[in-house]
């Protein structure tokens, strides 16, 4: 969340996260894909800026993880 208020107070047009500590550090990729949809959902729903933000996943696998956690 603290990136994207800086991206926005910074008037950025895109920003992009990596999946972080879901590899050598074992954090649950479906608990970190659950938080990162719901916390971008929730501050583009009142904010302008960023305006485009970019998901980084290390694999495909990992990016149907994410895809599968938010229910797309």
């Amino acid at each position: 969340r603290r990136s994207l208020e800086e991206a926005e107070k910074l008037n950025l047009d895109s920003i992009a996260f990596p999946a972080i500590s879901t590899g050598v550090y074992g954090y649950p990729r479906e608990k970190a894909a659950k938080v990162a949809y719901d916390t971008i959902t929730k501050f583009t729903s009142s904010h302008a800026h960023p305006k485009d933000i970019y998901l980084v996943f290390y694999s495909p696998d990992d990016k149907n993880v994410f895809l599968a956690a938010v229910g797309e």
